[in-house]
């Protein structure tokens, strides 16, 4: 049994600012990163969802972390599906963009052959840390409006295309992929695919959240991803360290536990990854559940 650990980021603006985590003196990007993997074998870098990744920056962080290091990169919102300002683009690429006159694309805006060099760029940036074997799971995180539809299963399926070779992690946001009637379809679309089911834990009884299933699609990787449980901030917060601001409990993490551990019996290694990112309570509930778990979870060697 083999259970990575580890938060969604490790420069949250509130984490910095709570001064909780980093020591005095840990103030440069390189010297953050170095002590978090420190503290955990694994990390989610959120802001390739954000903004276009460097090849550059991967090379960084593939220098300043151990041997053996797990970097999960979460794929650059335009290929999900979200939409995106056409700013955070390569300037190369912004300026082929047709006008449109939006203040945001979506993949459908998009031209072929403009799309092809997004894709191209966005694998590229992964190579530093897939060559150094630090490249864990490329994430799509699927908007609530890609829905269960041919369109749906078609976009999936042109992701899962354009990233072979990658181990390729997927979580979806509606309700349809994963209810009573289509969680038998979507779960056998993943696996013929090869793709990773992205196991969440959310508020119950909101809206913009897939259903909790405990299965695995993949032979070698299970990924759970726990965003907490505020419901009062799920919808219309401004910013995702306010929308996920939520401390688990002790008794909260036992209760994981018991289905983190079940379903890492059945598959290769198994990454749980904390993105209630408000402060430090994603690092604070990582470093429990890593004691709660004992030594079926994977500690941080140092460089």
């Amino acid at each position: 049994m083999k259970i990575l650990c580890g938060t969604a980021g490790w420069t949250d603006k509130t984490l910095i600012a709570c001064k909780r985590f980093y020591p005095r003196g840990c103030s440069s990007a390189e010297a953050r990163l170095r002590y978090y993997a420190s503290w955990f074998p694994l990390v989610e870098v959120d802001s390739s969802f954000y903004g276009m990744p460097s090849a550059s920056n991967s090379q960084l962080w593939a220098e300043c972390t151990p041997k053996g290091y797990v970097f999960n990169v979460k794929a650059f919102r335009l290929l999900t599906g979200h939409q995106t300002k056409p700013e955070t683009l390569p300037a190369s690429i912004a300026m082929t963009l047709p006008d449109t006159g939006k203040k945001n694309l979506y993949y459908r805006d998009v031209p072929a052959s403009v799309l092809d060099e997004v894709w191209k760029l966005y694998r590229e940036a992964l190579e530093p840390l897939r060559r150094a074997g630090k490249l864990g799971a490329v994430l799509f995180q699927f908007p609530h409006w890609l829905t269960s539809n041919p369109e749906g299963v078609a976009h999936v399926e042109a992701c899962a295309s354009r990233m072979e070779g990658y181990t390729v992690a997927i979580e979806f946001r509606s309700s349809s992929w994963l209810d009573e009637r289509h969680v038998a379809s979507t779960l056998a679309l993943l696996r013929h695919s090869r793709l990773v089911h992205v196991i969440v834990d959310a508020p119950a009884d909101v809206s913009n959240r897939a259903h909790t299933v405990w299965e695995t699609t993949h032979p070698d990787l299970a990924l759970v991803r726990l965003h907490g449980r505020n419901a009062a901030t799920w919808n219309g917060a401004e910013s995702a360290a306010a929308r996920f601001d939520y401390d688990y409990g002790d008794d909260e993490l036992s209760d994981l536990a018991g289905p983190i551990r079940s379903i890492a019996a059945s598959v290769g290694t198994t990454h749980v990854i904390f993105n209630n990112c408000f402060e430090d309570e994603g690092q604070r509930n990582a470093t429990t559940m890593m004691s709660i778990l004992g030594t079926d979870a994977v500690r941080a060697s140092v460089p």
